[in-house]
């Protein structure tokens, strides 16, 4: 049964979850209004519901407006009010959940607690919604497992994944999320299932949690397609830019242009960070395939194996963040760091 006295910290930064409907408006964030609807659910004021209180953002955000500032901001409140609770649920839009759960596992060095990112498809005021299911089991799923899950994770559709392995997959079915090369951390069903052998070791005890600020790092991503034009490719790789999530066909193919690959050797030579990763949900990024994944490599790409174009991202926005030096990314990028991809 989960553990009655755990306290969970609830991070409302806003999304469809606490949205209320208004008139010539459509669904928005409003100001207090998921508290007021689970304080009025008596399933949330169940004894074995851990004691939980929210921590408003202001403003709500839609996640689409979410910037690395924003997850700044979460780190520090986590940091902030780490002593105090035994976990955090952090309440978001699912648009750019995967891209917050990513950088929240880089940024928060020397977890010990649970942090769980969960959301909806529909508003809790609505009469069916997924709401409910999210908020309530990810509650109990805290203080069921707070001694043992030490680790940032998206709570979906009674799924459990590691956040930093996660996609977006459905704007409208309540499955929204996926994890296409990693299994899940856990299901919900009956019973409550975790995969004690999926998970990250728990830091020692007398570790301080230390927090990573993400600033104001110039990175980006960019997807091949047939017919690029290589300007469109040199105009993002162009001064300040510093790193790239370069999106490519397969396992890490990309057109053999004379031009492409001249655009990304100077990018290579400025001291850009390019990282390949692969389009398709499932697979990997094996730049030594094929010829035209050999070129990449040849061209000073890196290879970014299995992660998500969302942990991609968030890692290089945190590797920078560290003060690296562009050959220290380059080799930090390939290397696991918090469980978002698969060594070889």
């Amino acid at each position: 049964m989960p553990d009655p006295m755990t306290r969970v910290l609830i991070l409302y930064t806003g999304g469809t979850a606490g949205m209320g409907k208004e008139p010539g408006q459509g669904y928005r964030p409003i100001p207090g209004f998921l508290e007021k609807m689970m304080r009025r659910i008596p399933l949330f004021q169940e004894p074995e519901v851990p004691a939980w209180e929210i921590h408003q953002y202001d403003p709500l955000l839609d996640s689409s407006d979410m910037r690395p500032r924003h997850w700044s901001r979460i780190a520090r409140d986590i940091q902030a009010a780490y002593e105090d609770y035994d976990g955090f649920l952090v309440v978001h839009g699912t648009d750019t959940m995967a891209y917050t759960a990513s950088a929240l596992s880089f940024m928060l060095r020397g977890l010990r607690k649970p942090v769980l990112l969960t959301g909806s498809q529909i508003p809790l005021s609505e009469t069916r919604n997924d709401a409910l299911d999210n908020l309530l089991t990810a509650l109990l799923l805290i203080g069921r497992f707070h001694d043992r899950l030490a680790e940032v994770c998206v709570f979906f559709d009674n799924t459990l994944y590691r956040g930093n392995r996660t996609t977006k997959i459905h704007t409208e079915g309540f499955d929204a999320f996926a994890s296409p090369d990693f299994p899940p951390l856990g299901e919900v069903g009956i019973d409550f299932e975790l995969n004690q052998g999926l998970l990250r070791p728990r830091p020692d005890a007398a570790r301080e949690l230390k927090v990573c600020e993400i600033g104001e790092t110039t990175v980006g991503a960019f997807r091949v397609f047939p017919g690029l034009r290589v300007s469109f490719l040199e105009a993002l790789l162009a001064p300040p830019v510093q790193g790239l999530v370069l999106e490519c066909f397969g396992a890490g193919n990309a057109p053999t242009d004379p031009e492409l690959m001249a655009a990304l050797r100077a990018a290579r030579d400025r001291g850009v960070v390019v990282v390949a990763v692969p389009q398709p949900l499932y697979g990997a990024a094996n730049l030594e395939l094929y010829a035209n994944g050999r070129a990449l490599l040849e061209a000073g790409v890196v290879s970014g194996r299995d992660m998500t174009v969302e942990a991609a991202l968030a890692k290089l926005f945190y590797l920078y963040a560290r003060g690296f030096g562009p050959q220290q990314v380059r080799s930090q990028v390939q290397l696991d760091l918090r469980g978002e991809l698969t060594e070889p």
